[in-house]
This record gives structure tokens, C-alpha cells and sequence, in this order.
């Protein structure tokens, strides 16, 4: 896992929003999210907890906490962690980003505060600014979390500019999730110094390598690892377009369906554990039809998940 880390503790590679597995009372289960956890990084995928696709914002500050404090506990490496950490209070963005970086984790990634529109780049720079101050620690890395078609709360490159400049060893990089190729290469054209820029998809994965970028955090490294991985250690290599064509035909599988319960689903088959198919209202899991007709996809790919069922089992 050290591609993931340089030495000023930078992140680069492939990392992943980690899907949260829930008990039936739709508490957290801590103890599932462990081995999913030690899976991935045995598939040389950092940890970008508590993002879009692991229900972030249908966790609590205090559950965040408490399972980062798990996840530590039971031996994951904090310096393979990129801890969600942006809320829409910005007491709890503090909160939160403080105790990511007291664990000793590398960087937080940090959406805008999302719940009223229209803000303007002198509002969100306030925000980051009071947050930085706030956490007052030299070890906080800051990756900016830019995807207006969720949020609806963009991150304009003057913004981006702006606190790069006046937190050069604090706003580090960003992830863009805006689906927009255009705009991810225009960040990459600014040449920010070393600023890390992450595309939201590995559908982008080689055209970002090809022009600078750092690497992916992508929903589908959930399920997905070991490929997106080989991308990314191999960009440059002559099967390169090959291993972005494959994984292009997995993405688009998951595309056709809700992809939080099709990505639980997904590993709910492979590992042979029905409660990973559980969501936290108000999202819902696959219907039965939805699940049979992604695994069928699957097959037609001959989709698998090496080690997964293992690790699931011999970690109980």
C-alpha cells in the first residue's frame, strides 16, 4: 500500500468510499466495516470513509467518531484513511476533522457546507478558512470534495486558487466528482503545486494519469479493487487502454442500477452475506428483479471478488 502515501504524505492511487454495513436495527456494524476494511487494503485501495457511497450523511458525527475509533482500534493504518469529514454545521466539520487528524489519519476529505445554495466563493472560503484555523493542527491535509450534481454546491477553480494560495501545506487536493472531464482537466492545467487531483470515476482514470493527476477515489473500488488498481499502477504501460476499456464495461454494469444498493448487493453475493444488502433509510435495497438481473450482468463479465467470501469468513 505504500503507492498510496508519498513521503510528505500526500495521497495518490486508487482509494474508495467504503459501503457501511448496518445491523438490523440500522446501527453501524463496526465490526463488518473492519473486515471490509483490511479487504480493501489487501487490494492496494486506501480508505476514503464516510464519502457518498458509504452513507456518509446518513451517519451521525458521534457514530463517524466512534467508528473511526474502531477501525483504529482493531489495527487499520489512519495513514490509509481519508475520513469524509465536511457536514453542513461548521461545528461539526471541526469536529470531526480534529479527530481524524488526532487518530493520525492523512487527510480528510471535505465537502462544502450543502444545504443552502447559491453560496457564494467568499462563503465556502470563510467556511474552509474558520475550519482550518479552528483545527489549528500543521498535520491537517485538506482534499477538497467537489460534486454539484449531488451537493449542488460547486467548488469554483478560483476558489480552489485561492486557498491553495493562502493554505498551500493544508489544501492539498481535491476530489472531482462533477462527471465533467472538462473540469478536471482544467484544474490539472492550472498546475497547482503539487495539488492532488482525484477523478469521481475510474471511467476517467487514465486520461486524468495522462495529464497529471494523482489517482481515483471511485465508488466501484468497493467491488471493483484489484482492477482499478492495475490501472493505475500500469497507465503507462501498452495495455493500458485495454484495462480502462474493462473497467469501463464494469462501471457502466453498476450504472444501470441505484448504485449504493447495487455496490451492497454486489457484495452481499461474492461474500456470501445477505446483511451487506442493507441500507440505512430513506435508501432502499435492490427489489429481488433489480438483484437478479445485476448478478446475471456480473456473470456475463465473469465478474469476481478474489478473497472477499475468505476474508469475510475467517475474520468473524
Amino acid at each position: 500500500m505504500n503507492s498510496h502515501l508519498k513521503e510528505d504524505t500526500r495521497f495518490s492511487g486508487v482509494l474508495t468510499p467504503v459501503i457501511m454495513p448496518y445491523n438490523s436495527d440500522y446501527s453501524p456494524d463496526a465490526d463488518r466495516l473492519i473486515r471490509q476494511c483490511k479487504w480493501m487494503l489487501s487490494q492496494s485501495v486506501g480508505l476514503a470513509i464516510f464519502g457518498t457511497n458509504s452513507e456518509g450523511n446518513s451517519l451521525s458525527t458521534d457514530e463517524k467518531i466512534e467508528l473511526m475509533d474502531r477501525l483504529v482500534d482493531a489495527g487499520i493504518d489512519a495513514n490509509k484513511m481519508m475520513p469524509g469529514t465536511g457536514c453542513c454545521a461548521l461545528t461539526e466539520t471541526v469536529k470531526l476533522t480534529a479527530h481524524a487528524i488526532s487518530l493520525g489519519c492523512s487527510g480528510v476529505l471535505m465537502l462544502p457546507p450543502f444545504f443552502y445554495k447559491n453560496v457564494s466563493d467568499e462563503g465556502l472560503y470563510a467556511t474552509y478558512a474558520e475550519v482550518i484555523q479552528r483545527v489549528g493542527s500543521s498535520n491537517l491535509k485538506i482534499y477538497l470534495y467537489h460534486i454539484p450534481p449531488v451537493a449542488n454546491v460547486p467548488i469554483s477553480q478560483d476558489l480552489i486558487e485561492r486557498l491553495v494560495r493562502d493554505y498551500p501545506s493544508t489544501v492539498v487536493g481535491i476530489k472531482d466528482s462533477s462527471g465533467d472531464w472538462s473540469n478536471t482537466k482544467a484544474m490539472l492545467e492550472r498546475q497547482w503545486d503539487d495539488f492532488r487531483v482525484f477523478v469521481g470515476s475510474e471511467a476517467f482514470l487514465l486520461a486524468n494519469m495522462q495529464n497529471g493527476g494523482s489517482g481515483c477515489i471511485s465508488a466501484t473500488a468497493n467491488v471493483n479493487p484489484a482492477a482499478i488498481y492495475e490501472l493505475f499502477a500500469n497507465w503507462q504501460s501498452e495495455k493500458a487502454d485495454d484495462l480502462q476499456a474493462e473497467l469501463n464495461e464494469v462501471r457502466n454494469t453498476f450504472s444501470k442500477f441505484p448504485l449504493i444498493p447495487a455496490l451492497k448487493q454486489c457484495v452481499a453475493h461474492y461474500a456470501e452475506d445477505p446483511d451487506w444488502a442493507r441500507l440505512r433509510p430513506p435508501l432502499l435495497s435492490l427489489s429481488s428483479s433489480q438483484n437478479a438481473d445485476l448478478i446475471e450482468k456480473l456473470k456475463l463479465l465473469d465478474f469476481k471478488m478474489p478473497g472477499l467470501k475468505a476474508n469475510s469468513r475467517a475474520t468473524k
